[in-house]
């Protein structure tokens, strides 16, 4: 039975839900400043200068994508009304489940949006350099690394991002040793900040002939890949620069030039390093635009006693020190400490759906 006045209060409700996004999207603003770049874009000699113009076109769609979604919710939730006055008009309840159907996907639809308008770091609409390192505990925790790069390969995908591999050092054994991506996208850094520490996992190991249950454990770093034009001074002096022959999976496109370069920033001894580009030179331009991000965020976080940090090497990747727990055995659940959302569909966050944690960081950041 289609009871109206129910169904009427939740539509209401859905109404209250989406003026509250409003309020917080400060849609004048936002139009405002989407007129300000459109007149830009029509001026002569906009395409002069290219990464200028490009900036201008990403921030004009970026805008524009949040309103148009704020806007389409609006019609949504104008159609499953008048659907409602639909059905309780004609005594029709046969239009109950596509009612039912619609008021939930329009609730999903709030969420998501609530959570963009939470995005609102200086950085969170860059993209992301990611970096996985394998903890003590040789080929487990090494597996234990490839299957997050694996996690974090699908959640990218299943944005439409992309993803590019800028150094991986894999074992012979099995696993790899560290990775770092760099993934590209709109907001990729804004969502991927929540990644940042220990993971933890604790299953039967597929490596022990006994079957014992082992604890591995991999750390997560996450910084903004910045533009060329941020300055940050970093004397030359302060730099040791190393190269070294790509590895890789081999084949033949095996690179055998010693064009891989490795920086260590001798001051806070932060190391980078890229070995995805064939010559040396489009290595060290990577490289040197990967130390600049993560010396920012040392420099906007005043904490240069903390550093370490920052280098990709957390001082201790073990018991204690971890984010989010994902157990596989004796039961299934995957645990976020700080915010406690958790879920016992282990597959689902392994196969990349790890929204809920991104998205309980979030709010948690903008509650506390």
């Amino acid at each position: 039975m289609l009871e109206f006045e129910s169904y009427k209060d939740k539509i209401n409700t859905l109404k209250e839900e989406i003026n509250e996004v409003g309020v917080s999207l400060d849609l004048p603003r936002l139009k405002n400043r989407v007129e300000e770049l459109d007149q830009k874009m029509i001026e002569p000699g906009f395409w002069d200068d290219n990464d200028t113009a490009q900036k201008v076109v990403k921030e004009s769609k970026a805008l524009k994508d949040k309103i148009n979604e704020y806007e389409n919710i609006l019609k949504d939730i104008e159609e499953v009304e008048v659907l409602l006055e639909l059905a309780y008009e004609e005594g029709d309840n046969s239009l109950k489940s596509e009612i039912d159907e619609n008021i939930g996907n329009i609730t999903e639809e709030i969420d998501d949006l609530r959570i963009n308008t939470l995005l609102n770091g200086e950085y969170d609409d860059n993209n992301a350099i990611l970096s996985i390192h394998s903890g003590a505990g040789g080929l487990e925790a090494q597996d234990w690394a490839e299957m997050l790069l694996r996690m974090y390969k699908r959640w990218a995908e299943s944005k439409e991002y992309t993803v590019e591999t800028l150094d991986i050092l894999p074992d012979t054994e099995g696993g790899i040793k560290s990775v770092t991506l760099l993934i590209k996208g709109i907001n990729v850094y804004g969502y991927l900040k929540s990644e940042k520490g220990v993971h933890r996992l604790v299953r039967i190991s597929p490596f022990d002939s006994s079957g014992r249950r082992h604890t591995s454990f991999a750390s997560v770093d996450i910084f903004p890949e910045l533009d060329d034009d941020i300055e940050i001074d970093i004397d030359e002096k302060d730099l040791k620069i190393d190269t070294f022959r790509a590895g890789g999976a081999g084949g033949q496109h095996v690179n055998t030039t010693d064009s891989a370069i490795r920086i260590t920033h001798i001051p806070t001894g932060i190391v980078v390093q890229c070995q995805n580009e064939r010559s040396q030179h489009s290595n060290k331009a990577t490289a040197m635009k990967m130390l600049k991000s993560r010396l920012i965020e040392a420099k906007e976080m005043e904490q240069k006693e903390k550093i370490e940090d920052l280098q990709g090497e957390y001082n201790q990747i073990s018991w204690g020190s971890q984010i989010r727990s994902y157990v596989f055995h004796p039961y299934n659940m995957v645990k976020d400490h700080r915010t406690n959302v958790e879920t016992g569909n282990t597959s689902a966050v392994m196969d990349g759906d790890i929204d809920m944690f991104i998205n309980g960081y979030l709010k948690l950041k903008k509650n506390g």
